[in-house]
């Protein structure tokens, strides 16, 4: 079901938190309840924009990895960072398909159908977002969300 380890920081001081999820829509859900629940760890209560805005992001990013990042016998890797010096979150959503990787123009929304809307929705939330490729196999799409709404939008 599900491999939870916590690591060190990669920069001393840092806070992070990273686990393994089954490629599953319940691994996509688990992950989402992981970073509302570090976040409260954080400071951050469930409630508010900052956690609401990391929820969504780790939700869409979690969703994409089963569904369109999906290996079968594979797992998505997440992972979240405080640098509250830079006034961040770091998510980072690691599947093993690396010939799917998200477009790098903004995304459009698709007004007719019933999905597509996700990484627009990750556009307005981030600060900034990407994707980059994963060795030996697969692809990492990050996301940074800022600490502070106010200047974010």
């Amino acid at each position: 079901m599900l491999t939870a380890t916590t690591t060190p920081a990669d920069e001393p001081g840092l806070p992070v938190v990273a686990q393994r999820f089954v490629s599953s829509p319940r691994g996509a859900r688990l992950a989402r309840h992981l970073a509302v629940r570090r976040m409260e760890e954080w400071g951050y209560p469930a409630a508010s924009d900052v956690s609401c805005s990391v929820a969504l992001v780790v939700a869409e990013l979690a969703a994409n990895a089963v569904r369109h990042g999906r290996v079968p016998g594979r797992d998505f890797g997440l992972r979240l960072a405080l640098d509250l010096a830079a006034g961040l979150v770091r998510i980072e959503v690691a599947d093993a398909a690396s010939a799917k990787r998200p477009r790098t123009a903004s995304p459009s929304s698709y007004p007719e159908g019933e999905s597509g809307r996700g990484l627009l929705l990750v556009d307005v939330l981030a600060a900034r977002w990407g994707s980059e490729p994963r060795r030996p196999v697969g692809k990492t799409v990050w996301a940074e969300v800022r600490l502070e709404a106010s200047t974010h939008m």
